[in-house]
């Protein structure tokens, strides 16, 4: 077990890691910063090139993590930075084809607007693209991507999230019916949700994807707790509850979360930590009859923060983690920006269930 008020100190050495190694200027223009996507970089990494735009909402989610846990003006111009980043980067815009993206991005300005750093055209434009995915193919829900078939849990579950968070009429009712149209159509009878659906052009659906990725529980977990705060806490709670044992049951070992993976699947496990950290939390508030479960998700976020921890190596500016938690890290699988942000995302989820003295 962790010693008491050290777990704030591992995530401020995981984020000088992230920013040492991976953090530099766009295209050398002066105020904007990104991560690059590999370690050490290669002349694509440097020029940013792919763009992992996905990859960068998490970063600036991680940095607002690192704000709130230590909040120095220093923290919220490197997030300035940031986010001048990703605009400039994405061709002056806020947006792209892929739903999940823009969630994702939606969710993370939603914070920084929280600690100062305010871009409601961005959100606003987000929130309506949001708004506008959803069709009533496949009985409802939100696209993966413009033109594409798949609906899925990656864009689904932020989405409903980002729309709750707006906190107005239409857009939580639309979150209501997103989480509603999850468990109508993509979770299965054990409680874990599945990838998604490919849907006919006559809107109904051809296959059900079946995969159990980590992070599709843990926008699930998101989305109830999220709800649970407007109304019907005992509905939203007990969905979430279900999923969080069926987690612990079947995608962690010893009460450490699964890891899927470097690339995309390198935030996966990370994800799922951010949003049980925030059941851990709300759960006994909402619904005191759950917290078995909320103590469930508390052990996964220490188990699981503890591994990622003991099994780091070291590298050049601090800690390198790895897509596997149970293993020691490698550089070789720790090159991808994404598993660093996965193993920094997961100390500050126990960092925060540290502020909030819920470790035990």
């Amino acid at each position: 077990m962790v010693i008491a008020k050290l777990l704030a100190a591992r995530a401020g050495v995981a984020e000088r890691a992230v920013h040492s190694r991976h953090l530099r200027r766009v295209w050398g223009v002066p105020g904007t910063s990104l991560g690059a996507c590999g370690w050490p970089p290669k002349l694509r990494d440097k020029l940013f090139a792919p763009f992992n735009y996905w990859w960068q909402a998490h970063l600036l989610d991680c940095m607002v993590d690192g704000y709130e846990r230590n909040p120095l003006e220093a923290r919220k111009q490197a997030i300035v930075r940031v986010v001048r980043g990703i605009r400039v980067r994405n061709a002056g815009g806020w947006t792209n084809d892929y739903y999940d993206d823009v969630a994702w991005l939606g969710l993370a300005l939603q914070r920084a607007h929280h600690i100062g750093v305010s871009r409601p055209k961005a959100i606003e434009e987000i929130a309506n693209q949001l708004r506008d995915g959803w069709t009533d193919h496949a009985g409802g829900g939100i696209w993966w991507k413009r033109g594409d078939d798949f609906k899925n849990v990656p864009a689904n579950g932020p989405a409903a999230i980002f729309l709750a968070r707006q906190n107005e009429g239409t857009d939580l009712a639309k979150a209501r019916s997103t989480v509603d149209w999850m468990e109508d159509h993509l979770v299965g009878p054990d409680g874990l949700a599945w990838d998604g659906l490919h849907v006919d052009a006559n809107g109904e659906i051809r296959d059900v994807e079946k995969n159990h990725y980590t992070y599709c529980q843990g926008v699930l977990i998101g989305a109830c707790v999220e709800l649970a705060k407007h109304g019907q806490p005992a509905k939203w709670i007990e969905k979430a509850a279900r999923t969080i044992t069926a987690v612990y049951d079947d995608l962690s070992t010893d009460g450490v979360v699964k890891g899927q993976g470097g690339g995309d699947g390198g935030l996966f496990a990370g994800i799922l930590v951010r949003y049980l950290a925030q059941a851990a939390l709300e759960i006994p508030r909402l619904d005191p009859a759950h917290r078995d479960s909320a103590e469930l998700a508390r052990q996964l976020v220490v188990e699981s923060a503890e591994a990622v921890w003991v099994n780091r190596t070291v590298a050049v500016s601090g800690p390198l983690f790895g897509p596997e938690w149970t293993v020691t890290a490698t550089e070789e699988e720790g090159r991808d920006l994404s598993v660093q942000l996965g193993g920094w995302m997961c100390l500050e989820a126990a960092a925060l269930l540290e502020r909030h003295n819920a470790l035990t």
